[in-house]
């Protein structure tokens, strides 16, 4: 009689533990539904090259595609605002995205720092002139990334957190464009893709210590790319596009759902 006594108490412990570890997932599930979702950046977090742009976007060339609405169609967040912008710069992100921030707001995720260190005009550089030039100019970006860039990004991350201070701040990285000695027959040299991707490291590295300084995460996204670069023979971002030169160099749909979208919500 005592054993079951002391079973049917062991099973009613249990039981009450199953069910109040139940409600506090059902309690956190819920309060992840509860979130406010701010999307800023540049053309990366917008999804330029992704296609399936959204037309009231303009120029910003918004995508349907991009990890942002990706994450909020997965995750239902109670509100979302996606104010990333094509061609973006940090002072287009201070000026232009900050809008939809409040006290209320609870996860900001954004890419920024590849506009303002000079990206496009790097890629024209070296896809348009000798070796030696592109690694003077990929030279000079790097310089600007030492100098310059460090204080235009706290400015940016100040002001997010004067106007979401509760906010979970996610800033999502650059991937490497080129795997080294891959598949390509053509177009810049070995020397030349080697220089960008040390270039996209170098600003990486930048990009991580200015948000973690301000407390905020950094998701790389280069892991995931990994295998998937430009002369992989499976790439998720554009070539040099003539046809549509502004999607080259940036991700496609599927760079988008499986190179930034898995770093982001793991992040989050």
């Amino acid at each position: 009689m005592r054993l079951s006594r002391f079973t049917a108490l062991s099973s009613s412990l249990l039981l009450g533990a199953v069910l109040a570890l139940t409600g506090a997932g059902a309690a956190q599930a819920a309060e992840t539904a509860a979130l406010d979702y701010v999307a800023l950046g540049d053309s990366y977090s917008s999804g330029v090259g992704a296609g399936s742009y959204d037309s009231a976007s303009g120029n910003c060339k918004r995508s349907t595609k991009a990890y942002p609405v990706l994450w909020k169609n997965a995750n239902a967040p109670s509100s979302f605002a996606f104010t990333a912008c094509s061609g973006a710069r940090t002072g287009d992100v201070t000026a232009n995205q900050l809008g939809p921030l409040s006290a209320a707001t609870d996860l900001v995720s954004l890419t920024i720092g590849g506009n303002d260190a000079g990206f496009a005009d790097v890629m024209t550089t070296c896809v348009l002139q000798s070796e030696s030039t592109c690694v003077n100019r990929v030279n000079q970006a790097k310089a600007y990334v030492d100098s310059t860039l460090p204080g235009k990004l706290d400015s940016v991350y100040n002001a997010i957190r004067n106007k979401a201070p509760n906010a979970r701040v996610v800033v999502l990285g650059y991937p490497r464009f080129y795997q080294l000695n891959g598949t390509c027959v053509a177009g810049l040299s070995e020397g030349e893709r080697k220089a960008i991707n040390g270039a996209s490291d170098h600003l990486n590295a930048a990009v991580a210590k200015r948000a973690a300084d301000h407390g905020y995460t950094f998701a790389s996204v280069v892991s995931a790319f990994s295998g998937h670069e430009i002369c992989s023979g499976s790439a998720w971002l554009h070539s040099v596009n003539w046809l549509n030169i502004g999607e080259s160099y940036h991700p496609t749909a599927a760079g988008q759902s499986g190179g930034y979208l898995p770093p982001f919500r793991n992040a989050v």
